[in-house]
């Protein structure tokens, strides 16, 4: 109140409009005096010793219930009634109100503005974290297809070096069983021609060596090892066929007596 006087006062309004407001408010200040002291005579209340709280919550209520009642009843009071002092204070209501919106929409651009700035560097840091992630993925990607090729080729070249290995084995092995069976278990025919030099008899069926019989045995069990099994025939010299099936090298076919297979020592 005392704001709008002073202000009221820098300005040109009237004077009979000051001095009107200027004893309301002596006249208002009086009565609030006045009430000021009856309750400095009323004093205070002494509550109960049990139950305090509960008697304060209950004072309470019955205050704000009365104050309520006198709210309800009363009718709002006009500062003054002259319309010069109404016109200089509703003036100054609205710069004031004016003055508090502009200020708080100012408060509000500012912090928009900020906000918007914040915005914008997120976004420029989402992309970079963006644009470092595709990175790293392609250089992950990158490192793995080249540790994959150099891998897959040298597991072919290991391969590849296994299997000549074998191959050359293979041979060495070959060879060497086929030198040990020409060296110990000749072609028959040559052994009958030194038993029976002075026999002019010819064979009639050409005999094949146990190195022969051997190959077919083996080409046999790898080409069809379903039916691994070859007939016997007038070109098999017994003492061979003997010689196998005794040492368990082959055996025979349960229903055909005619017919052997090489024992399976791979399984």
């Amino acid at each position: 109140m005392a704001e709008y006087l002073s202000e009221i006062t820098n300005t040109a309004g009237p004077v009979d409009a000051k001095e009107e407001l200027l004893n309301e408010c002596e006249s208002l200040w009086k009565q609030m005096e006045e009430y000021q002291s009856k309750l400095m005579l009323l004093g205070t209340e002494t509550l109960p010793p049990s139950d305090t709280k509960l008697s304060l919550l209950m004072l309470q209520w019955k205050a704000l219930t009365v104050e309520c009642r006198q709210w309800q009843v009363k009718n709002p009071e006009i500062i003054s009634t002259n319309p010069d002092v109404l016109l200089e204070l509703g003036k100054e209501e609205l710069q004031k109100t004016k003055n508090d919106l502009e200020m708080v929409l100012s408060a509000v651009r500012l912090k928009n503005k900020r906000l918007e700035e914040d915005l914008k560097r997120e976004q420029q840091w989402c992309e970079e974290q963006k644009r470092l992630l595709d990175t790293v993925n392609e250089t992950e990607e990158d490192e793995n297809t080249q540790v994959a090729q150099p891998s897959t080729k040298r597991e072919f070249s290991n391969l590849k070096s296994k299997i000549l290995k074998l191959r050359t084995f293979k041979k060495e092995l070959l060879s060497a069983l086929g030198r040990f069976l020409d060296e110990h278990f000749p072609h028959p025919e040559k052994g009958e021609n030194n038993k029976n030099k002075n026999s002019s008899a010819e064979p009639a069926v050409e005999l094949i060596t146990l190195k022969e019989i051997l190959e077919n045995m083996m080409n046999k069990l790898i080409t069809t090892p379903f039916e691994p099994y070859i007939t016997i025939n007038e070109s098999f010299w017994p003492p061979y066929i003997e010689l196998l099936l005794r040492y368990g090298i082959a055996l025979r076919h349960p229903q055909d007596p005619k017919r052997i297979r090489l024992q399976a020592f791979h399984k």
